[in-house]
């Protein structure tokens, strides 16, 4: 299928050209960019909600709660599931369709596993285009959930509108909150498992932390939000909380300076890899031994020499 054949057929919400789509993105198709540009002038829709928390907190589950709540009011749903890589095929582990399967042959929710490939931070590298694909592919709210990885997981917050920080009575979260900076990326708190003992201390915890960062009046102040997301509990709870943080991102001009962050950081992104494979260049460069000769002979230095292979490459 040709690149315009494929971005005419996502707009018309041929999902098997979606999941076509995200396939060329993880693996950096040379079509990548042709479908970009096709692409580029129907994204901009959607709510993107980004899911984070430590492994066992329920991430899956509340997205699956969330995606019947979003479902029941009539809107359509993309879930973008990271998981951790195989490691003899290097492919996502397919933990989350497993647990939402009730959603299957729901023509309005579209589910994708993705492999986080070895990449830090809870996402994988293929994740914003990911996100812009499905976007453009006229989808009114995309759930990303991430690998269960901790503190280190904060990725999230630079691609998601709403990042919602889940938490579970037991687990230490919230002290684990306080220390890994992911008290700072949370939009919304969630103690998931809220019927469970020391939910309430949980809470309590959680509030006092949020109590501690000065904000301006007028800044957005991040709700906890109690649920019991395999009962359905307290979704409705969330889902009005979503409402009021996009309707805040909105009114404040927030939304608009998220994703202006976003887009230049995804334009950073392609630019580093490019110049990552100007270095694989650089290491198989013929006059690269010969510098490296003379700077370890004291005939040369070392910038002398980085420049003059630049220079070569820039020709």
């Amino acid at each position: 299928m040709q690149a315009p054949e494929l971005v005419d057929r996502m707009i018309q919400g041929d999902r098997r050209a979606v999941a076509r789509a995200i396939s060329l993105v993880e693996n950096a198709a040379p079509q990548l960019r042709e479908i970009m540009a096709g692409l580029a002038p129907h994204s901009g829709g959607a709510r993107i909600v980004g899911l984070t928390g430590s492994p066992g907190v329920g991430k899956s589950t509340s997205t699956n709660a969330l995606v019947k709540a979003l479902r029941a009011r009539g809107e359509s749903v993309a879930v973008l599931a990271v998981d951790p890589s195989s490691p003899f095929t290097g492919g996502a582990l397919l933990g989350d369709r497993v647990r939402m399967q009730e959603h299957a042959t729901d023509s309005g929710v579209f589910i994708r596993s993705m492999a986080s490939r070895g990449h830090l931070g809870g996402l994988s590298w293929a994740t914003p285009h990911a996100l812009r694909v499905l976007d453009a592919a006229g989808f009114d709210v995309i759930l990303v959930e991430t690998v269960g990885v901790g503190q280190a997981e904060v990725d999230i917050a630079r691609h998601a509108d709403t990042t919602v920080v889940l938490c579970a009575p037991g687990m230490g979260d919230s002290v684990q909150a306080a220390k890994a900076g992911v008290l700072e990326i949370a939009d919304i708190f969630v103690v998931n498992k809220a019927d469970r003992e020391g939910a309430r201390v949980t809470v309590r915890e959680l509030r006092q932390m949020v109590g501690q960062v000065e904000r301006a009046p007028e800044e957005w102040k991040p709700p906890i939000v109690s649920t019991v997301a395999a009962k359905g509990g307290g979704v409705e709870e969330l889902l009005e909380r979503l409402d009021q943080h996009h309707a805040h991102l909105k009114d404040s001009g927030e939304l608009d300076r998220r994703r202006f962050a976003r887009a230049r950081e995804e334009i950073e992104a392609i630019v580093m890899s490019a110049l990552r494979d100007r270095l694989a260049d650089i290491h198989g460069h013929a006059g690269l031994d010969k510098l490296a000769d003379a700077v370890a002979t004291g005939h040369g230095d070392p910038y002398t020499a980085a420049d003059t292979l630049l220079s070569a490459l820039d020709r």
